[in-house]
């Protein structure tokens, strides 16, 4: 299986943002057009591209639809798109899939209700519905990672959902998501080690060096955002060299 870098537009009010350890109140916005950075993306050799409706996260139902539609329009074929962020019922799974998008990205759904992941995936197969695991220490948390959501031991989680047929999880640690400390490897060791679907890695990544780290523990891919827009990776390079491993 190639290993996949997956470049990352996070969405809040129309804007490409990024959050530290998913707080809203620290917010960096860039000075980058949504459309101009799938555009990018896709020259650089991107294969996917990761949206997330951050708006729609902590609101619980997409937000910035239009605008996930125009990214997706305006890649194409040239680029697979997911799109995560307050898709927690059948009709808005529907409108995304309706909007363009190849996957979709579950997660306060999932931990919530595996039944609602089953159903989803057989209505629409196990390669268009992924789920995220964005995980505080030890505990899956939904909600937009705010105070009170809904939380399950991560591990568990990945079983319990592996169970009714998800493929594939991107597993997010929290307290490093956009600081550009690494990734917490030991996680998503742990992860990879219950051989119970493809393990994708987020939140961390800055060099090409922890592209090889989670690779050689056995991740499918990683989710890169911020050391992308701020410079520490140079996107065309690192899909050139990972495109090389076995």
């Amino acid at each position: 299986m190639v290993f996949e870098i997956v470049p990352a537009i996070d969405l809040s009010g129309g804007r490409v943002v990024r959050l530290r350890q998913g707080d809203f109140a620290a917010e960096t916005r860039y000075a980058v057009d949504p459309l101009a950075i799938a555009d990018s993306f896709v020259a650089a050799g991107a294969s996917s591209i990761h949206i997330v409706d951050l708006d729609g996260a902590r609101a619980g139902r997409p937000e910035q639809t239009p605008t996930v539609r125009a990214i997706v329009e305006r890649v194409g074929t040239a680029a697979r798109c997911e799109v995560a962020g307050g898709l927690r019922s059948d009709a808005a799974i529907e409108a995304a899939f309706r909007a363009g998008a190849a996957q979709v990205v579950l997660g306060t759904a999932a931990l919530e209700d595996s039944s609602f992941v089953a159903r989803s995936i057989g209505r629409y197969g196990a390669a268009r519905i992924v789920v995220a695991l964005d995980v505080r220490g030890t505990v899956a948390v939904g909600g937009g990672w705010s105070a009170g959501a809904t939380s399950v031991d991560a591990l568990t989680a990945l079983a319990t959902l592996a169970d009714v047929g998800v493929a594939t999880f991107e597993v997010t640690a929290i307290d490093r998501d956009g600081l550009l400390g690494g990734p917490d490897l030991v996680l998503l060791e742990r992860c990879v080690a219950l051989h119970r679907g493809a393990i994708v890695a987020s939140a961390g990544i800055a060099s090409i060096a922890d592209l090889e780290a989670v690779r050689r523990i056995g991740c499918t891919g990683a989710i890169v955002g911020r050391a992308l827009y701020e410079g520490r990776i140079d996107l065309a390079e690192a899909v050139s060299l990972t495109r090389g491993w076995p």
